[in-house]
C-alpha cells in the first residue's frame, strides 16, 4: 500500500486499528498518548507529531518503509 498524505495515514490507521478489534483508548494506552492524539491522527491532522505517529503504526504491528 502506497500512503501519500497524513489523512492517508490516519485512515489506514483507523482502519487498521478497527480490524484488531481496537478502541482508541487501547491504542493510546499502548502508546503512552492521549486519546485525543489517536483521533486528531485518524482525523488527519497535519501537525501530529511524527514521532507518536510512529509508535502507533508499531503498536498496531505495521511496518512504514520510506525510500
Amino acid at each position: 500500500m502506497e500512503i501519500n498524505s497524513i489523512e492517508e495515514l490516519g485512515e489506514f490507521i483507523k482502519t487498521t486499528r478497527k480490524n484488531q478489534s481496537l478502541t482508541q483508548s487501547d491504542v493510546a494506552a499502548a502508546c503512552n498518548v492521549g486519546v485525543r492524539y489517536i483521533v486528531d491522527l485518524e482525523k488527519g491532522k497535519k501537525t501530529c507529531e511524527i514521532g507518536k505517529a510512529m509508535q502507533v503504526v508499531k503498536a498496531l504491528g505495521l511496518k512504514i518503509n520510506i525510500e
